[in-house]
């Protein structure tokens, strides 16, 4: 069971990547500013193998966060017993600093949709979410975080924003969250809303870690901006001022570079490790707010 007074191991207030296999060797040899790991819990869910063996070895060397991309914590139907029962599995060998999973469901019974969808904020998925939220903390007997999704459009039965919705989830089922700076950006580009007031507003106190990515741009039928969460550029240089502003406020908390698409060569990837690792300690505030 979830005991929300358990100590666990923690992230360290420094910069991570998402590990691709490409880069082991550069990782193993010379990490530069990289202080942690992500994994997608999926890719080793498996009995042994190459992929394990990587992992054993740079948990040797690294803290690890593990990322789950498809538990569908908002879908009509239960959670997954087999994916939960594989996922508990990965925890358990692994003992991760990290565990989170995103707001979004996946699945429509009997079919998994390889995307992570949109909720309505309303008191009925709020309920849901809970209750799968607590059943997948008491399973593993840890803390998750819950990610902010990035979003198209907003759905007009919505009871609450999206800030409240988190903030009412983290209240009922004692998780974390994970704020994914790229994402505020990305959704308040397409609802023409203000990024810096949804931070301004987030429950930064209960943020165990921050993403960072790339999006592609693109325009809707109208000629409106619209931008796509692909995760396979560079940060682009609005996200890092938002990242900044998210520092300023929060202080100091665990970054991740995530680029999961059109992966780029290990100097690439560590020269955008090194610019979030200049940006949190010149943003971080001795004391956080």
């Amino acid at each position: 069971m979830f005991d929300a007074s358990s100590r666990r191991p923690a992230l360290p207030d420094l910069v991570g990547v998402g590990y691709k296999a490409d880069h082991f060797s550069d990782l193993i040899a010379a990490p530069g500013p990289v202080a942690w790991l992500e994994i997608h819990a999926e890719n080793y869910m498996g009995d042994g193998g190459r992929p394990q063996a990587q992992l054993r070895r740079l948990a040797e060397q690294f803290p690890i966060s593990v990322h789950g991309v498809g538990l569908s914590i908002g879908g009509d139907a239960p959670l997954d017993a087999a994916h939960l029962a594989r996922l508990k599995h990965l925890v358990g060998w692994l003992n991760p600093a990290s565990f989170s999973e995103h707001l979004a469901w996946s699945t429509h019974t009997p079919h998994f949709l390889n995307d992570l969808l949109p909720l309505p904020y309303t008191e009925t998925t709020l309920a849901r979410v809970c209750s799968h939220i607590t059943q997948l903390q008491d399973a593993l007997g840890r803390q998750m975080l819950l990610e902010n999704p990035s979003s198209y459009l907003a759905f007009a039965e919505s009871e609450m924003t999206e800030v409240d919705f988190l903030a009412q989830i983290v209240a009922r089922t004692g998780c974390g969250l994970l704020l994914d700076v790229n994402n505020v950006f990305v959704s308040a580009t397409n609802q023409n809303t203000d990024p810096v007031s949804y931070i301004d507003a987030f429950p930064l106190a209960h943020v165990g870690e921050i993403h960072l990515g790339g999006h592609d741009e693109d325009q809707d039928d109208t000629g409106a901006p619209l931008l796509i969460d692909s995760h396979a550029k560079p940060v682009v240089d609005p996200v890092w001022a938002l990242y900044a502003h998210t520092i300023s406020r929060a202080g100091r908390r665990p970054t991740l570079i995530e680029w999961d698409n059109d992966v780029p060569e290990w100097p690439i990837l560590a020269a955008e490790a090194l610019q979030a690792n200049r940006v949190l300690c010149a943003s971080a505030p001795a004391v956080p707010q």
